[in-house]
């Protein structure tokens, strides 16, 4: 998964910071995992390997991204967790465990890359607006939680569906922000692996709705 190697390329990079303009180059220490195309695996660089020249510094819309994307992430989390003992749907436990399997790694991955720049992630969902609108990126309300965790069988399945949907298009829209303005390379993968994946899932809650 790619996420997993990013966070691998987090750690096995930490501490390192080389001249602007010098190529990179694996060493004998911690292994550089460098990420394939989506969908695939990642290798380990060789030692004395040149990987290229490094990219921009972390931008201002980089941690941003993060800095929203970790509290959006836990809410979804916390969602998907519901849906084993209140989905009556297996399609819906599926997914939701689809959900739950590609966000903690991602959550992971930004954590670490936060804290590599001396920032921490907000707790919990802060970090974001309480209430659905164009600043909260689809965001569920505190009214909309408490509801779904309420809910049982049928009206949970399409409560479920309806604010994931609304997550997932929040976050990708969030992604593609990221792609705009962001310029960390790592920060930049995550966003468009996460934007592709999303999407797919949403073409199939969309059609678990029918």
């Amino acid at each position: 998964m790619l996420a997993s190697g990013l966070a691998s390329t987090v750690t096995g990079c930490a501490g390192e910071t080389p001249d602007a303009g010098e190529p990179l180059v694996a060493g004998t220490g911690a292994p550089v995992i460098v990420p394939g195309a989506p969908g695939d695996h990642g290798r380990t660089a060789k030692p004395g390997e040149r990987l290229g020249r490094p990219g921009p510094g972390p931008s201002a819309a980089d941690v941003r991204f993060t800095e929203r994307m970790v509290p959006h992430h836990r809410q979804a989390l916390e969602m998907a967790g519901l849906a084993s003992s209140r989905a009556a749907d297996p399609g819906v436990r599926r997914l939701a465990g689809r959900v739950s399997a590609a966000q903690r790694p991602e959550i992971d991955v930004m954590t670490r890359w936060l804290r590599a720049l001396g920032r921490e992630a907000a707790a919990g969902h802060d970090g974001h607006g309480a209430s659905p609108g164009p600043d909260a990126y689809g965001m569920a309300s505190l009214t909309e939680m408490n509801t779904l965790r309420a809910s049982r069988g049928a009206a949970f399945d399409t409560l479920f569906l309806r604010l994931m949907i609304r997550h997932h298009e929040g976050a990708v829209k969030m992604a593609g922000e990221e792609m705009a303005g962001g310029t960390d390379q790592i920060m930049r993968k995550v966003a468009q692996d996460m934007a592709s994946g999303q999407r797919v899932e949403i073409l199939r809650m969309r059609a678990l709705m029918r």
